[in-house]
């Protein structure tokens, strides 16, 4: 066993693909694709850099000697002075040109940024696939009445499939929020330590074009059309609270949808999967708890709760820079994607694998159906000539009986006791007649496929995202 702490989104909940995202190699190895990208487009521009020099450098991106760089940075207290200082052992021709009249924030944010943008996409496709396996349990289930409930007390009928449409709305509008956050993502470029880029008004003497050329040159080579139009030192804050902003509303609207799933287990009528083997609990072999579905919300105010760290930092951001926000961000940014990672491989599990048990579902709709269809005899004993006001004291007056005796345990006899009422005037048979749960379901099985109609073309780009993420 290993003796030192290992966070658990490591070793338990977050993916290979963003566990290598958020690594030490992915990091540094970015660092050293900027500051070779750097070079060449200083060399492109005029500056005195040869090929030579750049091509060492990109001969060495990925043989990172972290010794060297650990004594290094014991030394000199400096984490980016200290793998230049490594890039420069590995590449000697070019030592001393690494990161030429740049800041330490040109490899350390652009590197974040990269990242960043990386990671949505590959939580924009995982989201769409879950939103997948929803579409279709929606569709499968759009005309299944089951019962709905208000302040989680029994109320008018719905339809199973309807109820997994608003799961999906809200994952729909994540979705927004985090296309948003990708399409406003900018390139820092390299700006100098206050954003002015006044080192490299003395590397080029004074040719702005130049500068401008070669941020976007850089911004191009890492797949941004275009950096932020001022800064200080670092990339705006704002962009961390965007980004951790989306990520919990990811969060906030899988925990509904897993704590739904989660009282309705409750009462067996819909169910995790749970696999042949597995054990519900250590004292209690009969039991299946919804462990998957716990996690989630378990995992979800985590997220919601790591957001707040954004908002925090940007707010505190001191002129051109302050470092209080490093050690905050090397632990919230990476841990908020990790944990937005983990979150939805659970609900993909989960909605891959629902259990609907329509007759525990139709049992229950049977159960309460007597109550909500009132109004409809109602009508109907008054189309037979009855007066609506003493047969609305009659339901009532029923209503309150049967009432009672389920609260007793025993069944509900509400039609019975309406049926031997004289003046009511409709008998057992007759009030079974307007006792189909389907009239009582409304428009759910429509709007159940108008919004499907409407979710679709956004689950074809499924298999591009797919493509664009393994690139």
């Amino acid at each position: 066993m290993n003796n030192r702490y290992e966070s658990p989104l490591s070793s338990r909940y977050a993916s290979a693909y963003m566990l290598e995202l958020f690594s030490a190699d992915t990091r540094y190895q970015t660092w050293r694709k900027l500051w070779t990208a750097l070079a060449d487009t200083e060399r492109k521009l005029g500056l005195p850099i040869t090929e030579e020099q750049v091509e060492e450098l990109r001969a060495h991106i990925t043989d990172i000697d972290y010794e060297c760089v650990r004594i290094r940075e014991k030394e000199v207290r400096h984490d980016v002075m200290a793998h230049i200082y490594a890039y420069g052992k590995a590449a000697p021709s070019a030592a001393g040109i690494i990161h030429l009249g740049a800041t330490s924030c040109y490899v350390t944010d652009n590197a974040d940024l990269i990242i960043y943008r990386d990671g949505l996409k590959y939580l924009r496709r995982e989201l769409l696939e879950v939103l997948a396996n929803l579409s279709v349990f929606a569709d499968k289930y759009k005309a299944v009445p089951t019962l709905g409930y208000t302040h989680y007390q029994p109320a008018q009928l719905v339809t199973v499939g309807k109820r997994a449409s608003l799961w999906m709305q809200d994952l729909v509008s994540d979705l927004d929020e985090i296309d948003f956050a990708i399409d406003n993502i900018r390139f820092l470029g390299c700006r100098g330590t206050t954003g002015t880029e006044a080192s490299f008004m003395e590397l080029f003497e004074g040719d702005s074009t130049k500068i401008n050329t070669m941020n976007q040159m850089l911004a191009e080579s890492f797949g941004f059309t275009e950096c932020f139009s001022v800064c200080g030192q670092t990339y705006p804050r704002k962009v961390d609270t965007r980004i951790l902003n989306a990520l919990s509303s990811v969060a906030q609207s899988l925990y509904r949808m897993a704590n739904d799933i989660r009282l309705l287990q409750h009462d067996r009528q819909i169910e995790e999967p749970f696999e042949e083997n597995q054990i519900g609990s250590s004292a209690m072999a009969y039991k299946r708890n919804p462990m998957r579905c716990e996690r989630i919300c378990s995992l979800s105010r985590y997220l919601i709760a790591d957001a707040l760290n954004a908002p925090m930092t940007a707010s505190v951001q001191w002129l051109e820079r302050t470092l209080d926000d490093s050690a905050n961000r090397r632990i919230s940014m990476p841990e908020g994607f990790l944990c937005a990672d983990a979150i939805l491989r659970l609900a993909k599990n989960v909605t891959d694998g629902l259990r609907v048990n329509e007759k525990i579902i139709d049992r229950t709709v049977r159960e309460y159906l007597p109550f909500i269809a009132t109004e409809n005899l109602l009508m109907e004993a008054v189309k037979r000539g009855g007066d609506r006001q003493e047969l609305h004291e009659i339901i009532r007056k029923c209503s309150m009986e049967a009432t009672a005796r389920m609260k007793n345990g025993e069944t509900c006899d509400l039609l019975e006791r309406l049926a031997a009422e004289p003046s009511f005037g409709l008998g057992m048979q007759e009030m079974n007649d307007i006792l189909d749960p389907q009239l009582y379901i409304g428009r759910s099985c429509e709007q159940t496929e108008q919004f499907l109609q409407k979710v679709h073309p956004l689950l074809e780009g499924i298999t591009a995202a797919k493509t664009e993420i393994d690139l």
